[in-house]
């Protein structure tokens, strides 16, 4: 517990020295979540806006207990994170000037509708030598239009051209 509460102090003090940093890539709201953008102030969200975490199945943070793991009553997908709640935390990482923490999370988000197991077949297909150029791009083309993953699907047709210009691609 006394680790709990030094980790939260700390990222309190770090949260609050970047407090100054410029304000940059910041993006809308998305129409599902609250539309009051959230700031140092809602971190960390269990605590600050615990109303606003639900699961992939709608429960709320207070529904997960042991008692309702153990008698089956929470299952895995209980407990998946929400694209919602990544872009709370995405709007959270912009307004300390961490941007690019942001767009990760974002990235994060597009990814919580594909299914697990295409996302570990993507994962591994962006591995050196395990794809070819068009392999890869019809991966950015299925993000992009069955998945609306317009970020991810940009990262994957630069990581096509990359591994093109590198020699990394599967011959």
């Amino acid at each position: 517990m006394a680790d709990n509460v030094n980790i939260e102090q700390l990222v309190k003090e770090v949260l609050k020295s970047m407090g100054n940093l410029n304000d940059t890539a910041k993006t809308e709201p998305k129409a599902n979540c609250s539309s009051k953008r959230l700031t140092a102030k809602d971190y960390p969200l269990a605590k600050n806006s615990k109303d606003l975490v639900k699961t992939k199945t709608g429960k709320g943070l207070d529904d997960i207990t042991i008692e309702s793991v153990l008698n089956g009553s929470t299952t895995a997908d209980d407990i998946k994170i929400t694209a919602d709640v990544l872009e709370y935390q995405a709007q959270i990482a912009e307004s300390v000037g961490r941007p690019q923490f942001a767009v990760n999370l974002r990235r994060a988000a597009e990814l919580t509708i594909i299914p697990d197991n295409r996302v570990l077949e993507i994962y591994n297909s962006l591995r050196p030598y395990r794809s070819t150029k068009t392999e890869l791009l019809a991966i950015a083309d299925e993000l992009e239009n069955k998945y609306n993953a317009k970020i991810n699907s940009a990262l994957v047709r630069e990581a096509a051209d990359v591994y093109e210009k590198r020699g990394r691609l599967k011959v």
